[in-house]
This record gives structure tokens, sequence and C-alpha cells, in this order.
């Protein structure tokens, strides 16, 4: 059988948890398309994929290093509550979408509020944690 290798396009299956069984993702009803070596998915989970037959399926465990990369406290930042407008919600959990100093677009989550400041987390959600996924290639769409 034909292996999937670097430079082909194919669809997986998969289920995303985290170590505790919590489900965090899907590719639900459609296959997840995606080229290997473009860096289009984790690297953990391409480098699996890669070598993996059509029909194949396996779990995998990629450690946060290959995933969304460690927890970096020096992302979190704490701000005074009156620079965020009247009409934002700042729940905690609620994602929102702020500026780098260079002016790029990132997205950060509210980990924290009081009446004076709001505490912004800019890692990804998933940033620190080992995943696991359940895989099954589907199909090699082109070969590169």
């Amino acid at each position: 059988m034909t292996q999937a290798k670097n430079g082909d396009t194919v669809r997986i299956n998969y289920t995303g948890r985290l170590v505790d069984g919590t489900q965090f993702d899907s590719s639900g009803s459609e296959p997840l398309q995606f080229t290997l070596g473009e860096g289009q998915v984790i690297p953990g989970l391409e480098t699996h994929v890669e070598g993996m037959e059509v029909g194949t399926k396996s779990t995998i465990t990629v450690p946060a290093d290959a995933a969304y990369g460690p927890h970096r406290p020096e992302a979190v930042v704490t701000i005074d509550r009156a620079s965020v407008p009247e009409n934002v919600n700042v729940d905690i959990g609620t994602q929102l979408q702020a500026r780098t100093r260079e002016g790029r677009p990132m997205q950060v989550t509210v980990v924290g509020v009081d009446d004076a400041s709001v505490k912004l987390d800019g890692n990804h959600p998933l940033a620190g944690k080992d995943l696991v996924f359940d895989v099954e290639l589907v199909e090699i769409v082109q070969a590169a």
C-alpha cells in the first residue's frame, strides 16, 4: 500500500483529547484535508500522519512542544480595566482580539478580572498541554 509522504495532500478523520480524556476537537462529519510538510497542522500530528497507509487507524500522544508549545508566562498581561471599552465582555474565558506592539492582531483569553484590571492570556488555549489524537488516514488526495 501507498504511504503518505511529504508533499502529499491527505484527508484524515481525527478526535483530539486532553490526557484526562476531555475532547477538544474532531474532524466531525468531513475529514480534515491538509498537505504534509506545509505546517497546516501541529508538527506532532503531521509527523505522525507521514508514513501512514490509507485505512490505517492509530492513537498518538503529542507532547506540548510538538503541539502548541509551552505555556509562556510572559504572554499573560494585566491591563487597566478602564482601557477596555465598556461594551466589551470581559467575563473569564472570553476570547478577544488584541494587537501586538507591532500592530499585528492576536487572540487573547480573559483569565482574570476585577474592578481595576483585566488579566489577558495570549497563549494558545492548548499551550503547555500534551494532546492525544485518534487518527485515521482516509485518503491520499494528491501524491507529491
